[in-house]
């Protein structure tokens, strides 16, 4: 487990593409910062609503506004027997060109047990000045930032309350962890916990409570004992806080098929290793950041002189951005020279997390953003 010092931030994941700015009013006023959060709308199957047991919210995003159109984006998909969302699509109806993490909150949503096929979900996309938007969804924007950190306008919102934010700015004399590798976590879900509490006159925290947080009941108990365990400087404070966040549990993809069942009839590829090098496999970001693990296999073409072609996804799980990104992998290859290359060779692509790290936010280097 590595620990690090302080960072603030949360409820915003990674997007493939930086989010465009919507358009300005009509009044054609200066820019503002928004925070644009993605809402997703009731899922159907076979054009019947499906119940769902836990649907996740993709992580916000800052944009400019104000819109004078918000987008929608909208996803098919198929539920397995246990309720898991697989075969996650973007439907070409829905917008394109918005945010990546749509769909890695869909994977890592849950529905009513029992299989189904031909499900649709749309999402639309609301916007709310830094200065409206509720304080949760601040809060949870500087955990995880999609891309550039929270404004000033953002922070002061967030630090508003009490004394604590003040100079002389109290400084840790103590600083107490949760054992994270005691605390369950969250397949999927970076789990988090924002402490809100006070200090007396000997720097000891009192009446801590849990402000926000992604509902982890044991990270909630154990980040405010480590808060109440902690000891600063600076006297009687007012309006502290302090987060605490645990790395998401990896979520495994569904068994993949072998490649002989999706190998062509006219393959004369021969078998094992043919790459001049490792394939370069590149996670998708949203995906690694949710660590969602998945899968693809993908069907080529060699030329006598190592080049691909013809390079096709033919199965992919538990979406198609692992397909899109193994594709790219394989066409980005080259194979040692054969004299007559070869037809219907089969690559499965994997997609697999490295070792987790749980850890308390850290700042970012000369940053200053202490809850």
């Amino acid at each position: 487990m590595l620990k690090a010092g302080v960072f603030l931030g949360f409820l915003a994941m990674t997007m493939d593409l930086p989010m465009p700015p919507p358009r300005f009013g009509a009044d054609g006023g200066p820019p503002q910062r928004m925070l644009l959060s993605w809402m997703p709308g009731e899922a159907q199957c076979d054009g019947r609503p499906v119940a769902h047991v836990m649907l996740r919210r993709p992580l916000g995003e800052l944009g400019f506004g104000p819109a004078t159109q918000m987008p929608s984006i909208s996803y098919t998909f198929e539920i397995d027997a246990a309720g898991r969302p697989l075969s996650i699509a973007r439907d070409s109806k829905g917008n394109s060109g918005f945010s990546g993490e749509v769909a890695p909150a869909l994977a890592a949503s849950r529905f009513a047990a029992g299989a189904r096929k031909n499900c649709r979900i749309a999402y639309s996309a609301e916007a709310k000045a830094l200065g409206e938007a509720a304080l949760e969804d601040l809060a949870s924007y500087t955990m995880a930032p999609t891309s550039r950190r929270l404004p000033k306008e953002g922070w002061d919102r967030l630090k508003s309350a009490g004394n604590c934010f003040t100079a002389p700015f109290p400084q840790p004399l103590l600083r107490a962890f949760p054992d994270f590798d005691k605390l369950p976590g969250t397949p999927g879900v970076r789990d988090w916990s924002l402490v809100a509490y006070d200090t007396d006159g000997k720097g000891a925290p009192t009446g801590m409570k849990t402000l926000f947080g992604t509902g982890n009941k044991a990270l909630d108990a154990a980040a405010k004992k480590a808060v109440g365990d902690s000891r600063f400087t600076g006297g009687a404070r007012a309006g502290c806080r302090y987060p605490y966040w645990k790395a998401a549990e990896t979520l495994a993809p569904p068994p993949a098929p072998t490649e002989q069942s999706l190998r062509p009839q006219n393959s004369n590829c021969p078998a094992g290793s043919r790459w001049k090098r490792p394939l370069a496999t590149r996670f998708p970001e949203p995906w690694r950041r949710r660590a969602i693990e998945g899968w693809a296999i993908v069907t080529y073409d060699l030329a006598p002189w190592g080049g691909v072609g013809n390079a096709k996804v033919v199965a992919a799980q538990p979406a198609a951005d692992f397909g899109q990104a193994a594709l790219t992998i394989v066409q980005n290859a080259t194979a040692e020279p054969s004299p007559q290359g070869a037809t219907g060779c089969v690559e499965t692509v994997r997609f697999t997390m490295g070792r987790r790290i749980d850890q308390e936010m850290v700042e970012e280097p000369g940053a200053m953003e202490i809850f």
